[in-house]
């Protein structure tokens, strides 16, 4: 079946309550407008239960098929926007300074509530639909403290699902592929403590921005040596600050930067190249380095028997021709990871269109994806648990 004829007919609904998000946006796990707008719809679309301040600030709704059955199939939508000064000059811009909703989680929530009130109404399945609104995806790993919080036990899910638009991908098409889809997200902080000097007189001290140089150098050769080349690593510096003048030579420098792979046994195979490296180097220069690597989100695995279902889904939305089901993957990473090793299920691509990048400041949500988006996540819990 085409486009859910209930959710085109209601397609400019959901995109305004998606530009009301749009124009208030909130962060991390601040998100009380936010959370109070879904739990108020939910109840409003008459939802068996909602539960709010799952996970700090999450909202869990629940919607009970007509059918008898025990399982529980968890649809996930993230509420928080970005800390980013917004460009793209729409109408319904942001109205927060230094806020804006520009990687989209704006249209998922939207999405979701559609495909919410869409289940409440017709109650087409056996089992439960779990609503789940999660706060802090971006950086505060809030589907962790959500799982910590007791979602996948006190909500009974069997199954999750979750979605993300994807520019540069056509508007009405799909990507999706098992296994890892996007990368598993660590940070680190490398600090040298050299001995300062006049820079006249370089003998007399060791230099950390020449040692910093080195360490630089050396981290690239981890994944173009010690990586297999049929596997993948990105290890990235992106700061480097020594000193603050033109003639000293500094006593310290820091450098920050993050790795992102794919393989949980390449990620192990990073962060003990990157702690034989970085004091190695800064004891042959007569410095001394110290790495802090900071393990964040896990690889995002999608699980083949789900991936399957989710992709006959959207061809049922889509049509045949418009879902890719080996999608590459991508190095940005994803917090819905964390449920993904919690319980089966897959992540997928939406496409948004030729428009802005993800977390660009002129970055807009394509209005024209969401009937499909919605109708996936509606259809999803109907072929799931069929009534």
């Amino acid at each position: 079946m085409p486009v859910i004829n209930s959710l085109a007919e209601a397609a400019d609904e959901i995109t305004q309550w998606r530009r009301d998000f749009h124009r208030n946006p909130e962060l991390l796990y601040d998100v009380p407008r936010t959370a109070k707008v879904v739990a108020d719809k939910l109840r409003a679309f008459g939802c068996d239960e909602v539960v709010e301040g799952i996970g700090r600030s999450g909202v869990v709704g629940i919607i009970r098929g007509r059918g008898e059955g025990d399982r529980g199939i968890g649809l996930r939508a993230d509420m928080d926007a970005l800390p980013i000064e917004e460009e793209s000059g729409k109408p319904w811009r942001s109205e927060t300074p230094g806020k804006m909703h520009a990687c989209g989680h704006d249209g998922h929530m939207a999405m979701l509530l559609g495909a919410a009130r869409y289940l409440a109404e017709t109650r087409n399945f056996a089992g439960r639909a779990v609503i789940v609104f999660q706060p802090a995806e971006e950086g505060g790993a809030g589907a962790r403290a959500m799982i910590e919080d007791g979602l996948m036990e006190r909500f009974a899910i069997s199954e999750i699902y979750g979605l993300h638009n994807m520019p540069g991908i056509p508007v009405g098409q799909f990507g999706i592929r098992p296994g890892p889809l996007m990368a598993a997200t660590d940070n680190f902080v490398i600090q040298i403590e050299g001995k300062g000097s006049h820079a006249a007189k370089p003998h007399a001290g060791v230099d950390p921005v020449l040692v910093g140089s080195q360490i630089v150098n050396a981290l690239q050769s981890v994944a173009s040596r010690n990586v297999d080349p049929l596997k993948s690593a990105v290890v990235s510096v992106t700061t480097f600050h020594a000193g603050d003048t033109f003639n000293v030579i500094p006593q310290r420098g820091t450098l920050k930067g993050t790795v992102r792979t794919l393989d949980p046994g390449i990620r192990d195979l990073v962060e003990r190249r990157m702690n034989e490296l970085v004091p190695t180097i800064g004891q042959a220069f007569g410095a001394r380095a110290r790495l802090d690597y900071q393990r964040h989100y896990p690889v995002t695995v999608n699980h083949e028997e789900q991936t399957h279902k989710a992709a006959a889904v959207a061809r049922e939305i889509a049509g045949e021709g418009a879902v890719t089901e080996n999608t590459p993957p991508l190095m940005a990473g994803e917090d819905f990871s964390y449920m993904l090793e919690a319980r089966p299920g897959a992540f997928i691509f939406l496409g948004n269109g030729d428009s802005a990048g993800l977390h660009h400041p002129a970055y807009d949500f394509n209005d024209g994806a969401a009937p499909y988006g919605a109708s996936y996540l509606a259809r999803l819990v109907e072929t799931g648990m069929p009534a």
